[in-house]
């Protein structure tokens, strides 16, 4: 680290702890309880908020601004022309990108979204950013009001992180404690799980006799090892899985030539009111992933139905999964299959609980809530 990073690190670091000891360090305990703030939610534009298919980050966003919305906030949502929500909608663009065919220069599109954001300053108490380091030169030359930024993706990619080392001030929320270990560095204000409606996904009490698996076709994501798993196991699997562009060699070479197995059934993408039957009618979801998720969303969703989680410890997962609780973490592929034949000793009905404790929109605006008082404050003692 450069001997510049290094001072500003420092500077951030006695930023946080003076921030800390004026509000506390619980999240749930807000510094001005039930104050209506002015709120911007800057939402990427590569899907419409919420998306129509898939879409994680997308999603995470229509949740919050949602129920903040519903809790009195006074919330403008900055996003694609065609997203839906009770907030006021400021279009950066009219339609998601990749339903435009404009992904690979995506990017570059958002940025007269944030250059019309910072030229109204009064208009808000606090940005909420989730366009990843996008955000930051921006939060550098307009402090006020003060933006927090909730990172969504992985942070472990080597050749992104002089930009990370470069900004340094801007204060950022982990979605899970796992996710900031690549930069230790940054500034770390909070970690705020994601949380869905309570009311989003139906509850299954009885599930059924299928395994799940739900998201991506990706090689970090292994559905070639869910395959293997099902194969294993004697059970039917069902696979609904968007393909990207960037994974289409990945799939035609190693997924395709799988799904040719009798027990194997490929759906394609599916939206919120399939989720429900989709995985509610599964005996359990198979997340074999294989590299440092930052929180995984299909997780909370699952077990919204009262489904349990099969899956393996990398990133957020001992976080999120509580093993033999909501779910079992095994390892290899041996493991997996021990785990599926042990399922049915995972309750369904605590699977539903321990969503609804610590993963509804609730408790994720709550938490939000008291993050956003905490960084107003930091910002006044500037």
């Amino acid at each position: 680290m450069t001997a510049r990073a290094a001072r500003i690190m420092g500077m951030t670091r006695t930023v946080m702890e003076n921030s800390l000891q004026i509000v506390g360090k619980n999240l749930g305990q807000s510094a001005q309880p039930g104050r209506r703030l002015r709120i911007a939610q800057v939402a990427p534009l590569y899907e419409s908020v919420p998306p129509k298919l898939y879409g994680g980050t997308e999603r995470v966003v229509s949740y919050l601004t949602e129920e903040l919305v519903r809790r009195g906030h006074d919330v403008t949502l900055y996003a694609s022309g065609d997203s839906r929500t009770a907030a006021r909608l400021e279009a950066g663009h009219p339609q998601a990108l990749r339903l435009a065919g404009l992904t690979p220069i995506g990017p570059g599109l958002q940025l007269p979204m944030l250059s019309d954001l910072y030229e109204q300053p009064d208009r808000f108490d606090v940005i909420h950013a989730h366009t990843d380091y996008w955000i930051f030169p921006y939060v550098r030359l307009a402090p006020v009001p003060p933006t927090v930024s909730t990172m969504h993706g992985r942070l472990d990619i080597e050749a992104l992180r002089p930009i990370y080392e470069h900004f340094l001030e801007p204060p950022l929320v982990s979605i899970s404690d796992a996710q900031r270990t690549p930069l230790p560095f940054m500034n770390w204000v909070g970690t705020v799980y994601h949380g869905l409606p309570r009311d989003l996904l139906s509850y299954n009490p009885k599930g059924g006799k299928y395994l799940a698996f739900l998201g991506r076709i990706s090689p970090e994501k292994r559905p070639d090892l869910a395959i293997e798993v099902a194969t294993r196991v004697g059970l039917p699997l069902k696979i609904a899985a968007k393909v990207d562009a960037a994974d289409r060699e990945y799939f035609e070479r190693t997924v395709k030539p799988l799904l040719s197995r009798p027990n194997v059934e490929f759906i394609g993408e599916i939206n919120d009111v399939q989720k429900s039957e989709f995985l509610g009618d599964a005996l359990a979801l198979l997340f074999p992933i294989e590299w440092p998720e930052p929180f995984g969303l299909v997780m909370i969703e699952a077990m919204a139905c009262g489904t349990p989680v099969i899956t393996r410890p990398y990133g957020s997962v001992p976080e999120v999964i509580r093993h033999g609780v909501s779910g079992l973490i095994a390892q290899g592929v041996d493991e997996m299959v021990a785990a599926v034949k042990q399922v049915e000793r995972i309750s369904r009905a605590a699977c539903r609980a321990e969503f609804e404790s610590r993963f509804t929109a609730s408790v994720m605006a709550e938490r939000y809530e008291a993050l956003y008082e905490r960084v107003i404050e930091q910002s006044r003692a500037l």
